[in-house]
């Protein structure tokens, strides 16, 4: 097989394939036999039916085409291994030369979206900025009132919505005559703004056995994003009575005897948060500094599909200024993956098995799913290399990371290996520890694709 590269675009290519008729026959004869299989000829077996009977029944453009569409693919990819290019989106392909004789040979083009080649920088002496570590009362404060909301209880109260409540109610909705759905008896913390757009302004100042009508977009169903007539009806209105701060709430929150113990403890814990999201800002930085001093180009197509495909999943395609957000946002992540993709080739990162396991696993706990289903999932979507390439991303970010200087505000040099909270560890190592049966689980799906593969 021959092929040739026609560059049109930093991100775009036109490869031009030559197939001997010799590479194409096994795939032809295939074709015979399957052909050969599907039709009835009198006086041959299902199956047995020579191959000049069949260029005279079926005619030898029905076999080339379907040896074609088989094997296509294929030499697709060998052409695009063999001149070395990442192909990447939708290929356009052009059949310009089939075998209608024997002896000939099997031309097409392809014009596929690939990506694109990067000059990566100088990775040392990167250096980057972040904010001091500054724990303040109100930072302890705030850890303190979350865990009094969790210790809280719930108690009725004889006045108006306000925004905090906790309300139980009926809700209904209708699009014109029809009745689209109703639900009795659901809680509801106003202000959430994670039900209907509207609800809350409708809540507020309600009082029980009251009902009001309000306009809302549905969220979700096949009605999704119309407008529909929302009918709300209060039953009750709760407040989260706090616990009283004192040493026997410490006791009732926490290992701590006193509430100083406590709060000492919530100022340490604070403070780690903070030098945690130190190592954040430093990883996000070293991010920017490599995108800004490196020109990567993104392939419009590429772009346009994911956009496309964004705004028609929020019925938002005629949505312009959205578009333009959307657009920009698209662009930059793609560049964030061809740059980092070029690293991880650079520095010849590896991705182990543990590490897709536990990226996996990671990855299930977000989305609130089960490993192994999760794993499956990825699985039978044909994602589980993809997963591996962001795996390998985050290890090459991380590589060049090492290498950075970061220095605070003040002037103070940060050791990037101690800004893991121990209570961040603790808990992925007892995730680990607890998730032993989903670890084997996500073990096994991984190995079956490997050997698929």
């Amino acid at each position: 097989m021959k092929s040739a590269v026609e560059t049109l675009s930093p991100t775009r290519v036109k490869l031009l394939v030559e197939v001997p008729f010799d590479e194409l026959k096994p795939e032809l004869d295939k074709a015979y036999q399957t052909i050969a299989s599907s039709i009835q000829i009198p006086g041959f077996r299902k199956g047995k039916v020579p191959s000049r009977i069949i260029d005279q029944r079926v005619g030898r453009g029905a076999v080339v085409q379907e040896a074609v569409n088989e094997a296509l693919p294929r030499f697709f990819a060998e052409a695009a291994e063999a001149e070395n290019l990442k192909a990447i989106g939708r290929p356009d392909v052009e059949v310009t030369a089939v075998p209608l004789a024997d002896g000939e040979d099997f031309e097409f083009t392809v014009e596929t979206d690939v990506r694109p080649e990067i000059e990566l920088p100088e990775l040392d002496g990167i250096t980057v900025q972040v904010d001091d570590v500054a724990v303040s009362d109100d930072d302890v404060e705030e850890r303190l009132t979350d865990l009094r909301q969790r210790f809280g209880t719930l108690v009725g109260v004889d006045r108006a919505v306000e925004t905090g409540d906790h309300v139980s109610i009926d809700l209904a909705a209708r699009i014109g005559d029809t009745d689209i759905d109703s639900v009795e008896g659901i809680s509801y913390e106003v202000g959430s703004g994670n039900m209907l757009e509207g609800m809350d302004d409708a809540l507020v100042g309600m009082t029980a056995g009251e009902t009001k009508t309000f306009t809302a977009p549905l969220a979700g169903g096949e009605h999704e994003g119309q407008d529909a007539d929302c009918t709300v009806t209060v039953q009750s209105v709760k407040v989260r009575e706090l616990p009283e701060l004192d040493d026997e709430f410490a006791q009732l929150a926490s290992p701590f005897d006193t509430l100083d113990e406590l709060k000492d403890d919530l100022r340490s814990q604070a403070e780690q948060a903070k030098k945690f999201e130190q190592g954040v800002q430093a990883r996000d930085k070293v991010l920017e500094h490599l995108l800004e001093v490196t020109e990567v180009p993104v392939p419009d197509g590429i772009v346009e599909d994911e956009v496309n495909s964004h705004l028609e999943g929020e019925n938002r395609l005629d949505d312009d200024e959205h578009r333009a957000e959307v657009d920009e946002n698209t662009r930059k992540a793609l560049k964030a993956q061809f740059l980092l993709d070029a690293l991880a080739e650079k520095l010849e990162v590896n991705v182990e098995q543990p590490e897709l396991i536990e990226y996996l696993i990671m990855s299930a706990q977000q989305y609130g799913m089960d490993p192994n289903q999760f794993a499956q999932a990825i699985d039978s979507q044909g994602q589980i290399g993809s997963m591996v390439q962001e795996v390998a991303r985050r290890k090459a970010l991380a590589a060049v990371l090492e290498q950075a200087t970061v220095t605070d505000a003040s002037g103070n040099a940060v050791d990037l290996n101690e800004l893991v909270p121990e209570a961040e560890d603790a808990e992925a190592d007892g995730a680990t520890g607890a998730a032993a049966e989903d670890v084997e689980a996500v073990e096994d799906v991984v190995e079956e694709t490997d050997a698929k593969a």
